[in-house]
């Protein structure tokens, strides 16, 4: 490996991270707070320490899979480390342990918290906390590589550690031209979110608080109560429809912008993802309505709103679904572990790689009735080559073991089972809140550090979709040939 080049995009990453804690450092000075002294102390060690790694110079720059997936793994974590600053150095999250947790659920977009009373928290710690959402949301490298001219070689690399699902790929032959397009579709879809919960009856701030978690499909809020504290029918579907859109590959808007819209009702994983949030919709609908005093407009908003936020593991709740009926805590834990599509800002397995296994399973039986038939796995009317699906497999293995493991890591803090299962899904698949006492209405605070450890270690892996982080065990990732 040509380490340079690593340590060159670690800098690069870590001045960006600095230059991105200005605007909440300048909250902070407007409302004249506490934490003004962290964020200075902050923003200049990590401007530092981004100075001094991009000095690195190298006479060949090339870019290789080996370089991508090392540079990309260690820029979330260093990024994670020194974004723990600012809530470790003001006291307002005294252990560095519960610090690092907090700030590596935002950049992660999980949502998982050790925080019992939000509303006590500064303003500018709070917009920090959820602004990490929308940098996560899309991929700090993404948004490195388009605003930074390419390092060289196959920057390709970055793009594919770091981007959700199996094939992402460049919207525009040049990888930087794409990067740009991606953040002015998120950025743009964002401003609209921010005005339409405005519009709602929502503080400006408070409207730029949910919106970041809304579009990186976060979750972090500003309210113990998160979105039910409003108690607003048009702020809750207007959520559950942004949370729904920033689920849907990225590259279906482009597709939509140049009016191919052919493509895009074609596009099988769409349809898929479409499917299942509806049917989740239907069932829990069906199931709530007579045990609880809802009438059925309320029933279709509570569970739209639920299945959305599960199901794109975003993570906002506007009531407590830990006390529904088994059935529907079943539909939305089945939600959880599916996830959104590809290419969005969402998490979970990835509504493609279902798909994917779904197909798999078809032909299996059908090549088991018709041994000698020849066929081949499509997507969209394209084969996929043995690669890919390999990739897939190796995935799914991967993320079982790790679910498994840490579970039993976890469970040595003695909760119940659903607690200890469903805090490892939600961390893993990104998602935040799971039941019983880590439910919408619970927390991580009670967890040990070891549990917690496991739960940072498992966000990372969920959003790298683990490849990347486990390739840095590998000692031939290291060597210089």
């Amino acid at each position: 490996m040509k380490i340079k080049i690593v340590l060159k995009v670690l800098g690069i990453v870590l001045f960006w991270e600095a230059a991105l804690m200005v605007p909440s450092l300048l909250i902070s000075i407007i409302d004249n707070s506490y934490e003004i002294k962290a964020f200075i102390i902050a923003i200049s060690a990590t401007a530092l320490a981004g100075f001094l790694l991009s000095r690195f110079k190298f006479v060949k720059p090339e870019m290789r899979k080996r370089e991508g997936y090392a540079a990309v793994a260690l820029s979330w974590l260093v990024m994670s480390l020194f974004g723990a600053l600012p809530f470790y150095l003001s006291g307002s999250i005294p252990s560095y342990i519960d610090a690092l947790f907090e700030t590596v659920s935002g950049f992660t977009t999980t949502g998982s918290s050790i925080v019992r009373n939000v509303e006590i928290m500064p303003r500018g710690l709070l917009f920090w906390r959820s602004f990490t959402h929308w940098i996560g949301g899309m991929g700090v490298l993404v948004f490195t590589m388009a605003l930074v001219p390419s390092i060289g070689g196959h920057p390709v690399f970055l793009m594919r550690a770091e981007s959700p699902g199996p094939s992402p790929g460049k919207l525009v032959p040049k990888i930087g031209e794409s990067s740009k397009i991606l953040y002015i579709i998120y950025t743009v879809m964002t401003a609209i979110l921010v005005i339409l919960l405005i519009l709602a009856g929502m503080p400006v701030f408070n409207s730029f608080i949910y919106a970041f978690g809304t579009a990186g499909t976060g979750g972090f809020s500003m309210d113990n109560l998160s979105v039910g504290a409003y108690n607003n029918p048009w702020i809750e579907w207007i959520i559950t429809i942004g949370m729904f859109l920033f689920g849907v590959n990225f590259a279906l808007y482009y597709l939509l912008i140049r009016k191919e819209f052919k493509h895009i009702f074609k596009n099988e994983e769409f349809k898929l993802y479409c499917f299942y949030v509806v049917l989740g919709i239907a069932l829990v609908v069906i199931n709530v309505m007579p045990k609880f005093d809802y009438n059925f407009f309320e029933a279709l908003r509570h569970s739209a709103f639920t299945v959305s936020t599960l199901v794109t593991t975003t993570g906002y709740s506007a009531v407590d679904f830990n006390l529904w009926p088994m059935f529907s805590k079943s539909v939305l834990l089945t939600l959880m572990i599916f996830g959104a599509c590809a290419g969005s800002t969402g998490g979970g397995v990835k509504s493609v790689r279902i798909l994917v296994l779904i197909k798999t399973l078809y032909y299996e039986i059908n090549h088991t009735i018709h041994p000698k038939s020849v066929q081949r796995i499509k997507i969209d009317g394209k084969a996929l080559d043995d690669d890919t699906l390999k990739s897939i497999l190796i995935f799914f293995f991967a993320y079982i073991f790790i679910i498994i493991l840490s579970v039993i890591i976890v469970s040595l803090d003695n909760f119940d089972f659903m607690t200890s299962f469903s805090a490892v899904i939600a961390t893993v698949s990104n998602i935040g809140p799971g039941f019983e006492v880590v439910g919408p209405m619970g927390n991580y605070a009670d967890f040990s550090y070891l549990s917690k450890l496991i739960f940072i270690a498992d966000m990372i892996l969920g959003r790298l979709e683990i490849m990347p982080v486990i390739a840095l065990f590998s000692p031939v990732i290291w060597r210089r040939n």
